[in-house]
């Protein structure tokens, strides 16, 4: 009879922990269509919760062990290790929860916006700022988690007096240690809420041209044109100077050049490029102009400047339209196309005598009225307004220099 009170006796923890782990299946099931009902207008809320199943599961079933194991397994003499191995993977399990719990929050707030749109900025605001406070959350989540896992063990309990008394010289040699780990931190949550820049912006960083990626705490990875990262630390964007093609809006404006002959017809390429922005859907309307900007050394300087609703649009409109320019001149306007001219001299020009009488352009020597600042009293007036304040300022100035001088000594 002992022997079969024995039996159950043992059995009893076993029975249990298989009726919390039952338990705490069901209730983590209800506890995960609760929620999806409750959440049901969020778009794909399912597979977002789905993301704490397992952990959920995790921390009830361990919930369920501890509180069956203590009122079954107490007098056992297995019961104390296995409890400290469950309080251990409890703390874990509930790091973990709280770290998915984060994830979904971040998913349940960033499906409901969308960043696909031409002009975008709020929604990128938002998503860079719940990214960073997310990652922000778990490196807390994750350091709590290791205290308390610390703390469990007696010996760092008893250090806990030293390790306070001893903080002030440890966070100094951390500091110096990792300033500049930490100056990266900062730095990376300034870009994160001061909206200098934001996760799918267009920027241009040592002279490449890219979408921001990613932000984290240290470092950001910028998505360049030729799909290649370019990765930089936080302090970069906070130091120095680049460009955010959309700190304020999408919409960009662009410019072509082209060097023509002076020959080229200006007004005929007016039409033609008001013709090709009118037949492309790249071009949103709000620009289109050719300036002549620079006329030297033979060649003169078109420049088109166009406009579109995003920088990638820009590009392709800028190809389209240089190209359209360069083909309208080889087929119709040949003449107008850049080309070097010589003159060739058949013969030496004859030797004057010095002697000789000068022509009737004028002495070359005569040099009165091919001089700015002399030569004549229009000169003179402008060479004095640009002489300086004079020599009586200059005295007056050195003498106040000096007055100074003696009242600091």
């Amino acid at each position: 009879m002992q022997d079969v009170l024995s039996v159950a006796s043992g059995l009893k923890p076993v029975f249990a922990l298989l009726i919390a782990v039952a338990a705490a299946l069901v209730l983590a099931r209800i506890v995960r269509e609760s929620m999806a009902k409750i959440f049901r207008r969020v778009p794909r809320i399912r597979e977002v919760i789905a993301l704490g199943r397992n952990p959920l599961r995790l921390v009830l079933s361990l919930i369920g062990v501890r509180i069956a194991l203590g009122a079954t397994a107490v007098g056992f003499d297995w019961f104390e290790p296995v409890s400290y191995i469950l309080t251990l993977a409890l703390i874990a399990s509930l790091a973990w929860l709280a770290v998915v719990v984060l994830l979904i929050i971040e998913a349940m707030l960033l499906t409901k916006y969308t960043t696909d749109t031409k002009d975008n900025r709020r929604m990128r605001r938002l998503k860079t700022q719940v990214m960073l406070g997310r990652r922000v959350g778990v490196a807390i989540i994750i350091t709590i988690a290791v205290a308390c896992v610390l703390l469990t063990i007696p010996e760092v309990q008893a250090l806990g007096a030293g390790i306070l008394a001893s903080a002030g010289l440890i966070s100094i040699v951390a500091g110096l240690a990792v300033q500049s780990t930490l100056t990266n931190v900062f730095a990376g949550m300034q870009l994160a809420f001061t909206d200098a820049i934001r996760v799918d912006d267009v920027v241009v960083v040592e002279t490449q041209w890219g979408t921001i990626e990613e932000i984290t705490m240290t470092y950001v990875v910028v998505h360049l044109w030729d799909d290649r990262r370019l990765i930089l630390p936080s302090t970069y964007f906070t130091t120095t100077p680049f460009e955010n093609w959309t700190r304020k809006q999408s919409a960009i404006l662009g410019t072509v050049e082209l060097d023509l002959d002076w020959r080229a017809p200006v007004g005929d390429l007016r039409t033609h490029l008001k013709k090709t922005l009118a037949e492309t859907d790249l071009w949103d309307g709000r620009t289109g102009v050719l300036q002549i900007t620079d006329a030297i050394k033979g060649l003169v300087r078109v420049r088109i400047l166009v406009s579109a609703a995003d920088s990638g649009a820009l590009f392709d409109l800028r190809c389209l339209v240089r190209e359209a320019m360069v083909t309208y001149m080889q087929e119709w306007h040949p003449g107008g196309l850049p080309r070097q001219r010589w003159e060739e001299v058949k013969s030496r020009a004859p030797e004057v005598h010095r002697n000789a009488r000068p022509q009737a352009g004028g002495d070359p020597a005569d040099t009165s009225t091919s001089q700015f600042f002399t030569g004549s009293l229009e000169a003179v007036d402008r060479r004095h307004s640009f002489a300086g304040p004079g020599k009586e300022v200059y005295a007056e100035r050195e003498e106040n220099s000096a007055e100074d001088e003696g009242l600091r000594r």
